[in-house]
């Protein structure tokens, strides 16, 4: 409800806070209140508000209640108002003042799945007793008190277990975890973070529903009877990671599956189990996996839908009476409940297709849906289609019905997860988890025609439009090769030519190499005792608590942790000779990096090398010389002996691909140097500005990941004012060397500067 200023400000006054940051949320808080509470209840509002700012516990509680209440006193009724202002000064005078905010925000979850103010009030009990009975007054010199170990994590975990619990149930785990952890702090909060296990155990216990364990013979027995496969069927619970919401999932080490499943939409949670594990049978039997790398999000979530919808009708092909039940536990979407001017509305249309391809009398209307039903009931009816033919219809649908809003970040979700479906894993094959220079060489042999690529299909990626500030999706295609071969005894000749510089640098690096040992703890095995943990661990054996075993310690080289890329800009512009030089940037950049190649092989960092180059957005060449695994050998100085100079600069999407190997590396440090002459250009493009605002949001973007990204610039005086699009793109990350000629030096000293 929109009160005018009069009126928030009449409420602001009667209220009487004197904190400054209720100022900004406090005419919603009282809109809300005043439209969904009667006049008493808007006053009992505010003095509740009023008695937690008198708390002296700061301005949090005071915008938690404020935000929570009107909604909860709506649901459960005004009583609660008092009740909770009561209970917050209780709280306020004991030692458990800290988790106030948290008991606060749990209260909208508590209200939704509770349902009434007693249940509320019981959930209030359970929590005020566990503070109350953990809490321990322990009096040293000072007096101090010492708060509840366990009611943070108790609150942390409040929404997921009253989803999971009775509040009977509720009730009992709580008793459980006070009365045998209430002396011993570590192992309460253990158990209330619901680490321990019997923690789960009584968790499990006290669950209602459809346990996996109490059925896990006969689901075994479903699964080999009807669909003749025998797997591992692995329980997991939902709990432990709310964020990510785990789906069921199969892999070479069996089926997963979670631990309980309650009834839904009139089906027993024993036929869902049964659901999901004949959609399971349906993809091992006829789901082939294909080649992931080269489809964008968006199509291999419209794969992954289609394919699901092909199989569920295999398997009712085969066992008609699963219709019915894939149809009670699948979401009917309405037709024009996502409206796509304001919200991606990609999954809805998904959600409806799926639907409709299940239920002959979807009654939708859309003639593109119906339009590719039918071409859907088409490749399903031949019994040859399999996974990629309908990988290719999906592709074709999502590109009919593609609407700009897709790519808004307020997604529509209400029904459009199905719940018998697993997370399709399964389906999809990375070819690009690691460098795969064998593939390419492997590729590059058997290659006939030079005009055509030798390495992966095209990977596609976005651009920035900094005119409109969206990516233009899967705008540019990278072709990646590994670099053909040359006289690798070139290279060994400039390091000769430069020896003088190399006996510096090894001085440097010497330096940089690690030198001391640091220790390992709490290990089981070691070549020593930790003295600290031992004692601790006595002292728990003395006391009747499991001692922790790991009392040994060791040693290991405190050694550097650093993944680096070197990517080199390849274009036509740096075959020039600069002025006062007698050699090209490109000669230049080969004694270069054949100097940073020896001294990084030396430090032992992970180390890789990879050029580029563009002839439109169609064509980015993307060029392995050397790759993580790979030694600095011959091999690798032969590549790099026989770079080539071409086209244009298309720096966005190299940058994006070096990342993504970069970003696969584990070290604590991931460092991508870009070596270049010049700002992103290309044939195709006439806007200056669009490539390097592509490549700013593509160094940010690598930023995001972990990756520092740092830029070595060459002013070879063609093109003056160099800092100025440098500094766009890369802020203060990055040197420009005037004298070219000093390229050789600088960049192994710019090396190990950046990971001293």
């Amino acid at each position: 409800m929109s009160l005018s200023e009069e009126q928030v400000q009449f409420f602001r006054d009667q209220f009487g806070c004197g904190f400054k940051e209720i100022d900004n949320v406090f005419a919603d808080c009282i809109g809300e209140a005043v439209a969904v509470l009667s006049p008493q209840g808007v006053k009992d509002y505010l003095d509740g508000a009023a008695l937690i700012c008198m708390i002296g516990r700061g301005v949090e509680p005071v915008l938690a209640y404020l935000e929570e209440m009107p909604s909860v006193a709506k649901r459960l009724g005004e009583d609660t108002l008092e009740l909770i202002s009561r209970t917050v000064w209780r709280l306020s005078r004991s030692p458990n003042g800290n988790a106030i905010p948290p008991f606060l925000q749990t209260l909208g979850e508590a209200a939704r799945r509770l349902g009434s103010w007693q249940q509320v009030e019981h959930y209030i009990d359970i929590t005020m007793g566990l503070a109350n009975r953990t809490s321990s007054s322990v009096h040293s010199n000072q007096g101090a008190t010492y708060p509840s170990p366990g009611l943070p994590d108790f609150l942390e975990k409040a929404p997921y277990l009253l989803g999971q619990l009775s509040i009977e149930g509720l009730r009992n785990w709580v008793d459980y975890g006070v009365r045998y952890y209430g002396d011993h702090p570590d192992r309460q909060r253990d158990y209330f973070q619901l680490q321990s296990a019997d923690s789960r155990a009584i968790l499990q216990r006290e669950r209602h529903g459809t346990l996996f364990a109490d059925h896990e013979r006969a689901l075994e027995l479903y699964l080999k009877a009807l669909w003749e496969i025998k797997e591992h069927l692995v329980p997991y619970s939902e709990g432990w990671d709310q964020l990510r919401k785990p789906m069921p999932y199969f892999d070479a080490y069996g089926i997963r599956l979670p631990d309980v499943y309650d009834d839904h939409n009139g089906v027993p949670g024993i036929d869902r189990y049964r659901a999901l594990l004949a959609h399971f049978a349906a993809h091992m039997r006829w789901t082939t996996a294909i080649v992931a790398d080269n489809y964008s999000p968006f199509q291999r979530v419209a794969i992954e839908v289609f394919e699901d919808a092909r199989i569920d009708r295999r398997a009712i092909a085969e066992y008609p009476g699963l219709r019915r039940l894939f149809l009670a536990l699948h979401p009917k979407p309405g037709e024009h409940d996502c409206d796509p001017e304001k919200e991606s509305c990609i999954r809805h249309r998904l959600a409806m297709f799926s639907y409709a391809a299940l239920n002959p009398e979807h009654g939708y209307a859309n003639p593109d849906l119906l339009e590719f039903l039918g071409r859907f009931d088409e490749v399903t009816a031949d019994p040859a289609a399999g996974t990629a033919e309908v990988a290719e219809l999906a592709i074709a649908y999502i590109a009919r019905t593609r609407r700009q809003a897709d790519l808004a970040a307020n997604v529509y979700f209400s029904d459009t997860e199905v719940g018998y479906r697993d997370d399709n894993r399964h389906m999809w094959r990375f070819i690009e988890e690691g460098d795969e220079e064998e593939m390419f060489e492997e590729k590059r042999r058997n290659q006939q025609n030079e005009n055509e690529f030798d390495g992966l299909p095209p990977r596609h990626y976005p651009e920035w439009d900094y005119h409109t500030n969206t990516y233009r999706p899967d705008w540019v295609s990278l072709y990646e090769s590994l670099h053909p071969g040359g006289d690798g005894g070139r290279i060994d000749a400039l390091l000769s030519k430069h020896e003088a510089l190399a006996k510096r640098l090894k001085q440097l690096l010497d330096l940089l190499k690690p030198q001391h040992y640091v220790r390992v703890r709490y290990q089981e095995e070691g070549s020593e005792l930790d003295l600290d943990v031992a004692i601790r661990s006595l002292i728990d054996f003395k006391s009747g608590h499991n001692p922790d075993p790991r009392i040994n310690m060791s040693h290991r080289n405190d050694g550097r942790d650093i993944a680096v890329m070197l990517l080199l800009d390849l274009s036509e512009s740096v075959d020039q000779i600069p002025a006062g030089c007698e050699q090209t940037i490109l000669e230049l950049s080969q004694e270069a990096v054949a100097l940073l190649g020896w001294a990084v092989d030396k430090l032992g960092d992970e180390f890789a090398i990879a050029g580029f180059s563009s002839n439109t957005r169609h064509e980015v060449r993307y060029q392995h010389i050397k790759g993580y695994r790979e030694p600095w050998n011959d091999e690798v100085k032969g590549r790099l002996a026989a770079l080539e100079a071409g086209w244009s600069t298309r720096m966005g999407a190299a940058l994006r691909h070096a990342g993504h190997y970069l970003g696969a590396r584990q070290a604590d440090k991931k460092l991508l140097l870009v070596l270049t002459d010049g700002e992103p250009s290309d044939i195709d493009v006439k806007d200056e500005r669009l490539l390097i605002e592509d490549s700013r949001k593509a160094v940010r973007e690598l930023d995001g990941e972990g990756i520092y990204t740092y830029c070595i610039n060459l002013d070879a005086k063609v093109k003056p004012g160099a800092d100025d699009y440098v500094k766009d793109i890369f802020g203060n990350q990055y040197t420009v060397i005037d004298r070219v000629e000093r390229l050789p030096e600088r960049l192994p000293q710019l090396f190990m500067a950046l990971t001293r």
